[in-house]
């Protein structure tokens, strides 16, 4: 890596700040702005014994330990982690010298968090083991720059990164994994990546956080850096140009191919018949007449076109009455912004078609309004289920823009999951997590599977649900009213824990609203 600074000047930043370069001498730190402890002090004492005790937890096969020691006021808490091809004893040592360095770095400050390509240590006055959110991310970058398609390799790199991601939550029980793209230019022969989260995170926790992640990418990296890394006390990523793990690749992919633009078709030949004998006065009045027939009739024929599309839309979009405090449906807020956050989630055509057999009717889910949903397995092993909108629905595509939108930036464990999206070849698809035992309604209505259902799960089901409902209503930061809610739009997973899909149909409410006018009569 290129050294771009001091050693121990270097401020590094938390998640959305700007990253730093990686330089060649380590380690990256930030001290926090928590306080400061005194010597000798109760704080201290605790954070010595933390010092001792985590060394040695960490060596043990998962590479991860976490605790806390003493009482309020005085209490430490800890978090350290390797990344999943380091050894034992390198992970010890690693994390034993970032006790140290971090007293020496950042002298009697309360919370800091410090960074090594073997270990990552975060200590804090607060507890932020109680959550699973990322805090104390450090960003760092290569200092080289690669050429050329610009746009071609940010898509590679994504999709690499959106691969590994998964395997490393879905397939891994290290919650870590390994990547690594072939062919894709003379530049950049291979890709590599790393993703990991820590292992006390649930799958799908890894995944969002993962996916929380990517979606800051390249708002906090310049698009052609040649590598990156973004560590956080839950979950870190990493790609570059060259082999930084020590161990194979668990997940490789085949860079696709550069379409060539089409050549251009040659001129027709003009077509051959009786030439105009010039100098006739006939000759001129049929070539003056057909020069303006052919110059006036595309005109007319535009014009008319026109004024039918215009008409049409004139017709479509002309309210009755202005509702007073209209408010404005997802599907409006659907900015650069919210694409941004979404570009990590885009799948290729190509890969989906793998997943579900080319959308064979064996791996048919169901059928809805705006299309099928199909069954599929994406290639490190994570079910999936593919809602395919049906290409002759207009009115689908603005309820698919709708979800995409909400359920991108919504995070609720009573949510349906999206694991990604298609926008290619007229395709429009949404790839969520697949729930083993479907909706709601599969369940509920069918006699011969109501025995599944004892009042444990019900109840379970019932708090689940309402969770979700609070969370949409109160807890987000958007006030979304889902309009569509019944027990077909209620998935179940594997423990029969409840998740509300189908964002098609919500609406975006203002801070203070608590009704609205609607012209649509619409599910619930």
């Amino acid at each position: 890596m290129r050294r771009g600074g001091s050693v121990h000047g270097l401020l590094l930043v938390t998640a959305v700040a700007l990253a730093v370069p990686m330089i060649a001498a380590q380690p990256w730190q930030n001290c926090g702005s928590n306080g400061n402890y005194s010597a000798n002090s109760t704080y201290q004492t605790n954070l010595n014994q933390l010092a001792a005790a985590l060394p040695k937890n960490v060596s043990s096969g998962s590479l991860f330990a976490s605790g806390a020691a003493g009482s309020v006021p005085n209490i430490v808490y800890a978090l350290a982690f390797c990344p999943g091809d380091t050894n034992a004893s390198a992970c010890a040592a690693c994390v034993g010298n970032a006790f140290q360095d971090s007293q020496q770095l950042c002298p009697y400050n309360k919370e800091v968090y410090i960074v090594y390509n073997d270990c990552y240590l975060y200590f804090s006055n607060i507890n932020f083991l109680a959550s699973t959110d990322n805090t104390g991310v450090v960003n760092l970058y290569n200092g080289g720059n690669v050429t050329g398609d610009i746009a071609r390799y940010d898509r590679a790199v994504t999709g690499l990164m959106n691969a590994t991601a998964g395997y490393a939550a879905y397939n891994s029980s290290k919650r870590f994994a390994t990547g690594e793209m072939v062919g894709f230019d003379d530049q950049a022969p291979k890709i590599y990546a790393t993703a990991q989260c820590t292992p006390d995170l649930a799958p799908v926790q890894c995944r969002r956080c993962l996916d929380s992640m990517m979606g800051q990418w390249w708002q906090t990296f310049d698009p052609n850096t040649q590598g990156a890394r973004s560590v956080g006390s839950r979950c870190t990523m990493r790609f570059e140009l060259y082999s930084f793990y020590t161990v194979s690749p668990m997940l490789q992919l085949q860079a696709q191919a550069v379409t060539p633009s089409p050549s251009p078709s040659p001129s027709p030949t003009p077509p051959s018949g009786p030439p105009v004998v010039p100098g006739t006065a006939g000759g001129r009045k049929k070539n003056r007449a057909g020069k303006i027939l052919a110059i006036a009739m595309p005109i007319v024929a535009a014009m008319l076109a026109a004024a039918v599309i215009g008409f049409c839309f004139w017709r479509r979009r002309r309210p009755a009455k202005a509702p007073p405090q209209r408010p404005r449906p997802l599907s409006s807020a659907s900015r650069s912004d919210n694409i941004e956050s979404i570009d990590s989630l885009i799948l290729n055509l190509s890969t989906l078609r793998i997943a579900t057999d080319n959308f064979a009717e064996s791996n048919k889910l169901g059928e809805g309004g705006f299309g099928v949903v199909y069954k599929g397995t994406l290639p490190y092993g994570q079910d999936i289920a593919v809602k395919r909108l049906s290409q002759s629905s207009c009115q689908g595509m603005g309820e698919l823009k709708n979800e995409l939108v909400l359920v991108a930036k919504l995070q609720h464990k009573n949510l349906v999951h999206l694991v990604g999206v298609c926008l290619e070849e007229n395709e429009k698809m949404l790839v969520y997590e697949y729930m083993p035992n479907k909706s709601l309604d599969n369940i509920l209505f069918d006699p011969s599977k109501g025995s599944l259902l004892d009042w444990g799960r019900r109840l379970k089901i019932i708090n689940g649900v309402a969770r979700g409902l609070q969370y949409l209503h109160e807890d987000s930061q958007l006030k979304i009213v889902h309009r569509d809610l019944k027990a077909s739009n209620v998935l179940l997973d594997s423990d029969y824990s409840p998740k509300i899909s189908d964002f098609g149909l919500a609406r975006l409410f203002g801070g203070d609203q608590t009704q609205d006018i609607t012209d649509r009569v619409v599910g619930t």
